[in-house]
């Protein structure tokens, strides 16, 4: 295939240009006039096969004109299917359905014709990888526990805690309180109240 400038050079985007002024020219059409949401349907999947062509060539990409090509066929199939609904609601007669219907079928097998050539002169990826091998990283020796014996609890008895003589209770008569007897309650006679018959009553009768 030589080398084209213009996407107005590739024959697939031609022949879409041609099937997009037939499907406007049947939606002219006295029964397509009166469904509106039909009739801009088919119209604006025709419109997209010529204008993804056009803008995928313009990406000057193998891998975005494949992409916009895809777009391009998936609205080819879009108006074949829009055809047969056409031919359904009675908005044209047979003859005008096939050759509608031989017009999008020429410009689907181009598309596929043309995604065909391109997958298979894809300019190689720029970026491969190499083949050189690749540097492991050294692995280094885990830590290893030490074999040396646990220490272990002493089996020796404990110490028992000093007898401190300051808090024991001592047992020496001394540190008793004293027997005062100031504190205890006294005998003497003398704090008993005297029998002085000068405080008794007198038994002597009056004069």
């Amino acid at each position: 295939m030589a080398k084209l400038e213009r996407f107005e050079d590739l024959e697939v985007w031609q022949q879409a240009r041609a099937l997009a002024g037939r499907i406007y020219a049947l939606a002219r059409g006295a029964a397509f006039r009166r469904d509106y949401g039909f009739r801009d349907q088919i119209c604006r999947a025709a419109v997209s096969i010529v204008s993804n062509i056009a803008e995928g060539f313009e990406r000057h990409s193998s891998n975005q004109f494949l992409h916009f090509l895809d777009i391009a066929a998936g609205s080819a199939g879009e108006v074949r299917a829009q055809l047969y609904l056409a031919l359904d609601f009675g908005y044209m007669d047979v003859p005008q359905f096939q050759a509608a219907m031989t017009d999008v079928d020429r410009v689907g097998q181009m598309l596929t014709k043309l995604k065909q050539y391109l997958r298979n002169h894809r300019p190689p990826s720029t970026i491969q990888r190499s083949n050189a091998p690749t540097i492991q990283r050294p692995n280094p020796p885990s830590p290893q526990r030490s074999n040396d014996p646990t220490p272990q609890r002493s089996n020796a008895p404990t110490p028992p805690p000093p007898n401190n003589p300051t808090i024991q209770r001592s047992n020496d008569p001394t540190s008793a309180p004293p027997n005062d007897p100031t504190i205890q309650r006294s005998n003497d006679s003398t704090i008993q109240r005297p029998n002085d018959p000068t405080i008794q009553r007198p038994n002597d009768s009056l004069p």
